[in-house]
Order: structure tokens, then C-alpha cells, then sequence
């Protein structure tokens, strides 16, 4: 039975419960009165509906995970289940095949020993999608009569309705919490499990990159995860390049137009512009790849740079500086047209230009908008991967020539925990280390946006 069918039976016992609840509020406000009731009728068929849905379809949800468990401990116990091999890789894999025959998910098996057991996977899964089917409705219909049996005129079904969505709200706002607190205390955990092979200060402040997934994790010294070079790269690339391509760029299209364009031409350019937005990034990095890195490359050998690479910094800079346009754009045009139309005329009565109006006064006003955005973009080019995988190359170099090779911690952690290196090794366990760091530079940025913004704000609201 597929685990969607106890959600349907709970919401159609909900949808029976609105209804009768709902009858019987109205004929409460007939004895006594719309006076003397406490809540309208609607609220009391929510009530008695939501009762019903609730426990159940928590119930519901917390049992097709838990059965999954139990069906495998079943199928164990079934004596088809002697035959399969010990603890390893090819019993997890028999299993899978048994349940994906079970499921109808595929038509053949490569393991024979899997057509044994699909029998008694089936009869597993209708043994506990049978009781959870039941107990599922059980709870439904039980909370639905314990609602039901509550109604009276002067209940207060309004207030204990708002209480149950103010919960739900409550819960959907914690998502996001809860997720990054989960984020954040795996990547404590796995960095401090690599900070026990590797020293901190050899990771900050080491040179030299070099770790090998194949080599013994007993084997890993401290002298070839010296992260400083990624660091380098990553700053290089996403914070000075593509912020010196983002930046004037992305200020003087906001500036044209809320200040100079007509109102027909802003209309189609400011879509235009945010379309960048939307190209995804592996776009991106062919143009960087295919285009900008050869022409890149063959600007710098014509300059004198013998050292000119195709995959280069400059290349996957420029590249990702055009990509972010759309967030220091989008953002200071936001600010700057919000800035209230009196300062503007105030500034123009004064005998101020356009000009000086825009550089002293419109700008000033807007600029914790534009600190923002930049902010954004900032983060946002920082946390790319594929514009530098295709464009940027994959060597760890602490340079600043930006026509050469360079890499990223992003590139570097896609290197780590791709493959078939174990999550033991300290090559793996370095992945998250890396994540951390930039994880603590994000947050960083986002502190640095957050006083900047509250400082002008204060100064001019």
C-alpha cells in the first residue's frame, strides 16, 4: 500500500469532521444565538478537522520510517534470509534488489538469491502498511471525536485554532534554524575529527597543498594540507576579480536606470539585466572555458606573460564578476529609487548637478542597500564551484599573477569527497575543515553587511 493512501483516509476523516462540526456550531447559533457564541461556526469545523489531521498524519509520517525498519528486521527472521552472504556489500546489495523487485521499481534482478526474498518483503510491507493503515485512522477518527465531543456554544474554537497554526508557524520558522544548527555541528564534528590528524596552525597557515586520497590515513603528515594557497585563490578569484568586474559595473547600470533612462527603456533593460541571474552556472563556465580563457590567454602571452595559461584566474574572474552583476545591480537599484523623491529636489534646489546630486546625496542615502547587495555578491562568487572547476584550473598556487592557474576551496572540496576515498581519510575529513572556514567567512561577511547597514541607516533615516 503506498504510504500516501493513510494521508488520503485522514484527510477525507478530516474533511467529514469540518463538516459535522460545522452542522452542529450552526445549530448551537440557532438554540442560542450568533451572540453567545464564542467562535463562528468555521472555526469549530477547523478545530474538530485539525484535531483529526494532525496526530494522525504525524503518526503517519513518523510510521513509513519506522516501518521500514521493521520490514527489514521481518525479512531477516524469514528463513529465506540464511542464505544471504555476511555483513558486507554484496548482502546490502541483495537486499536492495529484493525490495526494488517488491516494490515493482524494476523488472530483473542481477542476484538470483534477490527473487527468494521478494516474497517476504511483500509480505512485510503489507503486514505493517496494513497496521499502519489502521492505527493511522484510529488516531484520526479518535481525535476527531475527542474534538467533536469538546463543542459547545461558548468554546473557544477561534483561539485554540490560531494556537495550532501559530505552532505550525512556529515549527516552519525553526527549519531553517534547526538546519543550520545541524550544518554547522557536522562540520564541527568532522573538522575536529581532521584537526586530531592535522595540526590548525599547518591547515591556516601551511603553503603546501598536496594530499592524496590513495595514500594510508596512517600515512598523512600535517605538511601537505597547508590550506593557505586555496584560501588565496578563493579571495583572489571571488573577492578582487570578479568584484572589481561586479562592483563599477553593477553601480553604474543602477545608477543609468534610476537616474537617466526613460521609463520604457528601464522596463525592458532591468529584466534583461536580472536574466543573468538566472543562467546557470555551468553556462558560465563553458563561456569562461571556451571563450574568455583563450582570448584571456592570448592577451597575456601578447603583453609579454610567457606564463599564460588557458585555465587562469583572470579568466574564471571575469567570468564570475559578469555572473554577480545582477546582485550589486538589482540591490542599489532598489536602494536608490527608494530613496525618498524630497531628497532629490532638496539637493536640486540647493543648486547641486545631477551628478552631484546622485554622488552626495542619492548614493550616500542608499548605501545600505548597495553594502548589501555587495555583500551578496560577495558571498555568491566566493561559493561558486563550476565557473572555476572549468576556467580557473585545479593547481594550489600562492600567486599573484592572475593570468596563471589557480584554485578554490570549493573546487578543492568536490575534489575531496568525490571518488572512492573513505570518509576516515584525511583527505575526506580536510573537505569538511574547508567547509568550515568558508562557512566562517560567509558569516563574516553577513556580520560586516549587517553593521554597515544598521551604521548608515541610523545616519540617514
Amino acid at each position: 500500500m503506498a504510504p500516501i493512501i493513510p494521508l488520503l483516509l485522514v484527510l477525507g476523516i478530516g474533511v467529514v469532521g469540518w463538516l459535522a462540526a460545522r452542522a452542529r456550531a450552526l445549530s448551537f447559533q440557532r438554540s442560542v444565538g450568533a451572540r453567545q457564541m464564542h467562535s463562528l461556526p468555521g472555526y469549530h469545523g477547523w478545530f474538530v478537522a485539525l484535531a483529526a489531521i494532525v496526530p494522525a498524519g504525524i503518526f503517519a509520517l513518523a510510521w513509513s520510517a519506522i516501518s521500514a525498519r521493521l520490514v527489514m528486521v521481518r525479512v531477516l527472521a524469514d528463513p529465506a534470509a540464511s542464505q544471504l552472504p555476511a555483513l558486507g556489500m554484496m548482502r546490502d546489495s541483495v537486499l536492495s534488489e529484493a525490495r526494488a523487485l517488491a516494490h515493482n521499481h524494476t523488472a530483473s534482478a542481477f542476484h538470483p538469491l534477490a527473487r527468494t526474498l521478494v516474497p517476504a518483503f511483500q509480505d512485510a510491507l503489507q503486514y505493517y502498511a496494513t497496521i499502519g493503515t489502521v492505527l493511522t485512522l484510529v488516531l484520526g477518527f479518535v481525535g476527531g471525536v475527542w474534538a467533536f465531543l469538546r463543542l459547545r456554544p461558548d468554546f473557544t474554537a477561534r483561539t485554540q485554532v490560531e494556537r495550532i497554526v501559530m505552532g505550525a508557524l512556529l515549527l516552519a520558522s525553526l527549519v531553517a534554524v534547526l538546519t543550520t544548527f545541524g550544518i554547522v555541528a557536522s562540520l564541527v564534528f568532522e573538522t575536529f575529527r581532521f584537526f586530531q590528524i592535522v595540526s590548525p596552525l599547518q591547515f591556516l597557515f601551511g603553503t603546501h597543498w598536496a594530499p592524496d586520497p590513495m595514500a594510508s590515513p596512517g600515512s598523512a603528515t600535517g605538511d601537505a594540507y597547508g590550506a593557505l594557497p586555496l584560501f588565496w585563490g578563493t579571495i583572489y578569484i571571488g573577492a578582487i576579480i570578479a568584484m572589481i568586474v561586479a562592483i563599477p559595473l553593477g553601480m553604474m547600470s543602477a545608477i543609468y536606470l534610476t537616474q537617466y533612462a526613460s521609463h520604457t527603456l528601464r522596463q525592458w533593460m532591468k529584466p534583461i539585466l536580472e536574466i543573468l541571474a538566472g543562467v546557470p552556472t555551468v553556462v558560465y563556465g563553458y563561456f569562461a572555458a571556451l571563450t574568455v580563457a583563450p582570448a584571456v590567454r592570448d592577451f597575456g602571452q601578447m603583453i609579454g606573460i610567457s606564463s599564460a595559461s588557458s585555465e587562469s584566474a583572470m579568466a574564471a574572474g571575469l567570468v564570475m564578476g559578469i555572473m554577480i552583476i545582477p546582485f550589486v545591480s538589482s540591490m542599489a537599484d532598489d536602494s536608490i529609487a527608494a530613496v525618498p523623491q524630497a531628497m532629490r529636489d532638496g539637493s536640486l534646489a540647493m543648486g547641486a548637478t545631477k551628478y552631484e546630486t546622485i554622488r552626495r546625496v542619492l548614493v550616500p542615502a542608499a548605501l545600505p542597500g548597495i553594502v548589501a547587495g555587495i555583500m551578496l555578491a560577495v558571498s555568491r562568487a566566493i561559493g561558486e564551484t563550476m565557473i572555476v572547476v572549468m576556467a580557473a584550473g585545479a593547481t594550489a598556487r600562492l600567486a599573484a599573477n592572475p593570468f596563471e592557474s589557480m584554485t578554490t576551496v570549493t573546487f578543492q572540496i568536490v575534489a575531496m569527497l568525490t571518488g572512492e576515498g573513505s570518509f576516515d581519510h584525511p583527505a575526506t575529513l580536510s573537505a569538511f575543515a574547508l567547509g568550515m572556514v568558508l562557512f566562517l567567512v560567509t558569516l563574516a561577511l553577513n556580520f560586516i553587511a549587517l553593521r554597515v547597514v544598521k551604521r548608515f541607516r541610523e545616519a540617514y533615516d
